[in-house]
């Protein structure tokens, strides 16, 4: 059963970078924790371009988490838009403005974590229409 329950955190922290990466979103990481912290097994965390926008990511990130069958255990930030803390006890999803990432600096306290590699999901490419008929 551990195993499995991993393995949903795993997927579900790849889905929230990759959220995160949908909604312009930059500096993505997911670090995994496993062994390391007592709290978490995976960080994902994130810099945003504007309150609205993390907003957004936040509620989108909720929204596939139900989807996924994962339920948030507490949020914290979300009215203020600088860092927007989202507990899924499992993953922590951290969303930040660009000033509270540097200050806080969570990849240089969790130095040792592993990064996950995730891919950003292919663009649709629409053909051009050409202008000869």
């Amino acid at each position: 059963m551990a195993k499995k329950r991993n393995s949903e955190a795993r997927d579900f922290a790849l889905t929230a970078a990759r959220l995160a990466d949908e909604r312009n979103c930059s500096n993505i990481v997911v670090l995994d924790l496993k062994g390391k912290s007592p709290a978490t097994d995976y960080f994902v965390i994130v810099t945003g371009t504007s309150d609205r926008q993390m907003r957004t990511v936040s509620d989108e990130i909720c929204k596939a988490a139900r989807e996924q069958g994962q339920q948030r255990f507490g949020s914290a930030g979300y009215e203020q838009g600088r860092w927007i803390l989202l507990d899924y006890v499992d993953v922590v999803i951290h969303i930040f403005d660009a000033e509270y990432r540097d200050y806080y600096d969570l990849e240089l306290l969790w130095g040792d974590a592993k990064r996950l590699k995730w891919e950003k999901p292919p663009r649709s490419r629409k053909p051009r229409k050409s202008l000869k008929q």
